[in-house]
């Protein structure tokens, strides 16, 4: 009996539940980034759980993460609404972009490896292959892949943990702009690469920095 309770599984009980939970969250999240559910639109429990054919219950979980990441707004009688990303949320969006990618970009180039170039690289290159096939929504996902791997290059946890929602409310906002920025944008990404293999966090920085004031002056009206 000893040797039986040493190979049985100790916990399973839930296993389904978590792993439906987190899909449910994940396909709230995309649906939110990807414009499938619009700035402004109320979704009630019922309304997301009949679109997802779940029950209530992770849907009332998920939906109170996504309002903990800022996806959407609990409001007074009305329930769950996806959040409107206006100008001063934008402009505050960018200046902590500008904070973590020049910090970010700095540091990938002091402790970039071979294979995390390449990985940017192959980002850039697909990337260019999107962009030439009109593919924006791709060309949109290769645009967060490339922000989080420069990241992950940095090697700095603190940084990738506290950017985990971020790149996904860039994502809403790139999206929108696609077609005009994907040409510069993919220049402005293979200036950062090649600064990160060069080795010089200096100019790593500051073609961070320059790339996020493009993206910030494209997706702003002039600021007076």
């Amino acid at each position: 009996m000893a040797e039986l309770d040493a190979v049985r599984p100790i916990r399973t009980i839930g296993a389904d539940h978590v792993a439906l939970r987190e899909q449910v969250l994940a396909e709230l999240r995309r649906r939110i980034v990807d414009g499938e559910y619009r700035e402004g639109e109320r979704l009630t429990e019922t309304r997301v759980a009949d679109d997802l054919g779940v029950s209530r219950n992770p849907v009332r979980e998920a939906l109170r993460v996504v309002e903990a990441e800022g996806f959407v707004e609990i409001l007074p009688r009305r329930g769950a609404v996806v959040t409107t990303l206006d100008e001063t949320a934008v402009r505050d969006l960018f200046a902590v972009r500008e904070q973590l990618e020049t910090l970010a970009a700095g540091q990938a180039a002091e402790r970039a490896t071979p294979s995390g170039i390449a990985g940017l690289r192959a980002l850039i290159d697909e990337a260019a292959a999107a962009t030439a096939a009109g593919d924006l929504d791709r060309v949109a996902e290769l645009n967060s892949d490339f922000h989080r791997t420069v990241l992950e290059v940095s090697d700095n946890r603190w940084l990738q943990s506290m950017s985990a929602a971020l790149y996904d409310h860039v994502h809403r906002v790139f999206r929108t702009g696609a077609a005009h920025r994907a040409p510069h944008s993919l220049d402005e990404h293979t200036r950062l690469v090649d600064a990160i293999e060069a080795a010089n966090p200096t100019e790593a920085t500051n073609a961070a920095r320059l790339h996020v004031q493009a993206a910030a002056q494209a997706a702003l009206p002039p600021h007076n």
